[in-house]
């Protein structure tokens, strides 16, 4: 071992078995017919679309595993054990040196912070027990040892003795930071426009509630296009009511939770009418808008209500390109959102302004699309010079999302769910006839995208990311 003491330490498939795995990419707006892509031409492997993507047999691949996997040499988490000094301490720092040459520099009192032994971690709920204001600034190791299997550190502070994993340490290296902290999870998002309509991703009830196999590919599906059909789901509200809790329990809304609805104005929102609706997405006036919304077709006796949906990230992309300053726009001026239709409701969210395209904070990606016109509430908070800005975006936008290209129209059949990202997808129908009835249900978020990434990533891989 080498020591140093001191006195001062894959899922399966995303698509159905059948599926041709071809996809839409971006296409460039234009007046004249979308040459067919090569992905449109060309049916290729999965493995060819996205690249990089290791040839692991379904039983042991996941997409979310992505994510946890390092690339820190060939054997990323060991140490020259050879070396005297592959562990010491510098000053306040703790200095590991990897096999490959690279030297990761640790604060010692972050490393005390981040003990997890079971006096410090709970190891069932992964909860920190340290209390760091208990903890002296100057902490310092008494000693550093390098194991076969991580580091060993004796505090000065109470002789508290602490066991870092390599691998741990290597994830979470910062100085230098040997892995990206915000690598995106899973496999590439897949952008489309309505060529997809040849080949929708799908999965099948049975698959679905009978194994959590079905449940993976049926959430990845999600994850990678934005939505999914499920077919063969017996034509009744308990079967589809039992199908959106096998992700996660239903959000409650001012709705209701399931819902089981016609076009009956029984809530004060034209969702409840049978008038045609342009493409949005839900929910705008949430705080936290939900993220999955799933429709079932239960009867329809007329003409008309064909479903619409549109990819908010493609059409994103689009603007980016031939408008980027009315992405910008949308980007940063923030729009108030309302929901006042019923008479005990009145519900703005908490900021009351929120832009219609989100960024995370830290790696500027697209995360969320927040957009219905019909929702918006007045627009006093402008600026002057702000108000011609933001329309002439808002008609950039619009001209993006009504474009022929991008409409992916679909018709509801009984017995075939339609779910969808509310965070990415916009959705929206055409007008219709005849008496029609509908169920379906709101997902959060967050608890959508945990089923997610359980299904999809060991225990141990989730709990060396904490």
């Amino acid at each position: 071992m080498a020591s140093f003491a001191s006195s001062s330490v894959a899922a399966s498939c995303v698509r159905r078995a059948c599926f041709s795995p071809r996809v839409a990419t971006c296409r460039a707006l234009s007046t004249r017919p979308a040459p067919r892509s090569d992905f449109a031409t060309q049916p290729r492997k999965l493995s060819a679309l996205i690249p990089n993507v290791p040839r692991l047999a379904p039983s042991t691949f996941s997409w979310a595993n992505q994510r946890y996997s390092t690339s820190h040499g060939s054997n990323p988490s060991k140490v020259d054990m050879k070396n005297k000094d592959a562990a010491k301490v510098d000053g306040n720092k703790v200095h590991l040196r990897w096999i490959d040459g690279t030297t990761s520099r640790f604060h010692s009192f972050w490393l005390r912070d981040h003990c997890h032994c079971p006096e410090c971690y709970h190891t069932v709920t992964k909860q920190r027990l340290v209390n760091t204001f208990k903890l002296p600034r100057t902490i310092s190791p008494k000693s550093v040892t390098a194991t076969d299997t991580g580091l060993d550190i004796v505090w000065d502070h109470e002789n508290h003795k602490s066991h870092y994993p390599y691998s741990w340490l290597n994830n979470h290296s910062y100085d230098p930071k040997i892995n990206d902290p915000y690598k995106p999870e899973g496999a590439p998002k897949i952008t489309w426009d309505k060529s997809i309509a040849s080949h929708l991703p799908e999965v099948t009830f049975k698959d679905v509630m009978e194994s959590d196999k079905g449940l993976a590919a049926w959430l990845n599906n999600i994850h990678v296009y934005g939505f999914s059909f499920v077919s063969g789901v017996p034509v009744s509200t308990e079967a589809t009511e039992e199908l959106a809790k096998r992700i996660s329990f239903i959000r409650e809304t001012h709705y209701g939770g399931f819902w089981d609805f016609t076009s009956d104005l029984g809530h004060g929102d034209t969702a409840y009418t049978d008038l045609a609706l342009g493409a949005h997405t839900d929910t705008t006036y949430f705080t936290d808008p939900v993220g999955l919304q799933m429709f079932h077709l239960l009867h329809h006796d007329g003409e008309g209500g064909h479903n619409l949906l549109v990819d908010g990230f493609h059409c994103a992309k689009i603007l980016k390109e031939k408008y980027p300053n009315s992405y910008k726009t949308l980007s940063e001026i923030g729009v108030p959102a309302h929901s006042a239709g019923d008479a005990s409701t009145h519900i703005v969210p908490s900021p009351r302004h929120n832009p219609i395209l989100n960024h995370d904070s830290a790696t500027k990606a697209l995360v969320q699309v927040r957009f219905n016109n019909d929702d918006r509430s007045t627009l006093d908070h402008l600026e002057a010079e702000q108000v011609d800005a933001f329309y002439e975006a808002l008609f950039d936008w619009n001209r993006v999302l009504t474009h022929e290209q991008n409409l992916l129209w679909t018709k509801f059949q009984p017995g075939r769910v339609l779910i969808f990202d509310n965070w990415r997808c916009l959705h929206g129908r055409s007008a219709f006839t005849g008496k029609r009835r509908m169920c379906g249900a709101y997902t959060n978020w967050d608890d959508y995208r945990s089923r997610w990434r359980t299904l999809n990533t060991s225990a141990e891989q989730l709990a060396e990311e904490l």
